[in-house]
């Protein structure tokens, strides 16, 4: 059984980037203490607390460590293996959420099959041992393709836009690198890329943050806007989509869904993340419960907070990685000198191209002066 009724709680969070570094601030708040597990030393999160676990998750004496100083058990990312959420479990630890819906997760396939089985709409797709098995869902489904690894992809990591057959051998050489098994998804001629924020709480209590609208380039998120420009019919569409997809896996804590909008206003699934989202980090100043806190929240079985808006608009420009090698941030005196916008930083020592180092988010009284606002401040940092 779970202590943690007596005394302050011990929340072990596998992973120890930025998601769990900014649960565990959200969790300072809250008087709860986090223990961080992370497959290498000196993450983000694990400079924001005491307690800390380095080792492969799947090491059954780290595991063990971790274990032993936990009340229960949340995560900040789906590449953990669910097999190590089972053996949690088996000890005797809540988790959340559990590793029947992180299973169904983080293979986009059983997802995907998960979502259709509910009735819920989204693009073809189907499994692909071949090239010539995509070759036959091209001829199928039509040019351009998306070729997906079912798991481990992230920011365009595990996608590739195929437009003719010729593209099909280097992109599934890239992809299966590891043995990785992929899938391939109809292209979606979209309007907009839409996100959606849903809590749910270990009673199926479901709150909803607003309908945002996700700016992506190069599969990598670039802009959010809260709420999305859309009509109020599209909107009811996404949200009822998305509350049926969280349901539909079981899900407890916060999840992010995307989904796509068609030219006629129809809404299609698109996948969904376990965890706190990118999409969702414009809470943390926008709405009057961040993501993180209702996150935890929900997996506590405490009451969810409200998610309604602090402003009339509210923008979320992500800050992306400008060259390769080590983080040396340069410019926030003068994305502080810009007042309204809130800068968040992440804390990584290595920078990459196109790597997420932080985020600035700005409220207004419209999108527009909104995005102005962050876009100002944003463009003051240097990564």
């Amino acid at each position: 059984m779970c202590g943690y009724h007596k005394g302050m709680i011990q929340l072990g969070i596998l992973g120890g980037g930025q998601l769990a570094q900014m649960l565990t601030q959200a969790a300072i708040g809250l008087g709860i203490e986090t223990v961080i597990f992370e497959r290498s030393a000196d993450s983000p999160a694990a400079r924001r607390t005491q307690r800390e676990v380095v080792g492969s998750w799947t090491d059954a004496t780290a595991l063990e460590s971790f274990a032993v100083q936990c009340d229960l058990v949340t995560l900040e990312n789906e590449f953990v293996d669910a097999a190590v959420l089972r053996w949690l479990e088996a000890r005797g630890l809540a988790v959340y959420p559990s590793s029947a819906t992180l299973a169904v997760i983080q293979d986009k396939l059983l997802q995907k099959q998960r979502i259709a089985a509910a009735g819920l709409a989204l693009p073809p797709f189907r499994a692909v041992a071949t090239p010539d098995d995509v070759l036959q869902a091209a001829n199928e489904y039509g040019w351009p393709l998306l070729l997906k690894a079912r798991r481990e992809g992230y920011d365009g990591y595990g996608n590739a836009t195929l437009r003719t057959a010729v593209d099909i051998a280097p992109a599934w050489n890239r992809l299966t690198h590891g043995g990785r098994q992929l899938l391939v998804e109809a292209f979606v001629p979209f309007t907009h890329e839409l996100a959606v924020m849903i809590v749910r709480g270990r009673d199926g209590e479901l709150r909803v943050y607003p309908v945002v609208e996700t700016v992506q380039q190069n599969h990598i998120c670039h802009i959010v806007r809260a709420p999305a420009p859309i009509a109020p019919t599209v909107a009811a569409q996404a949200v009822t989509l998305a509350q049926q997809a969280v349901q539909a896996v079981d899900g407890v804590g916060i999840f992010g869904v995307e989904l796509f909008v068609l030219a006629d206003g129809t809404v299609l699934y698109n996948e969904m993340a376990p965890r706190p989202h990118n999409s969702g980090h414009y809470t943390i100043e926008g709405c009057l419960t961040s993501q993180f806190e209702n996150h935890l929240r929900a997996v506590l079985g405490w009451p969810l907070g409200a998610t309604a808006l602090r402003a009339p608009a509210v923008v979320m420009v992500n800050l992306l990685g400008q060259r390769n090698g080590a983080a040396y941030p340069e410019g926030i005196r003068a994305a502080l000198a810009v007042d309204g916008a809130h800068i968040h930083l992440y804390g990584k020592r290595e920078v990459r191209v196109g790597r997420k180092m932080g985020h600035v988010t700005a409220l207004g009284t419209t999108l527009p002066e909104a995005e102005a606002l962050a876009r100002r401040a944003a463009d003051q940092v240097e990564l």
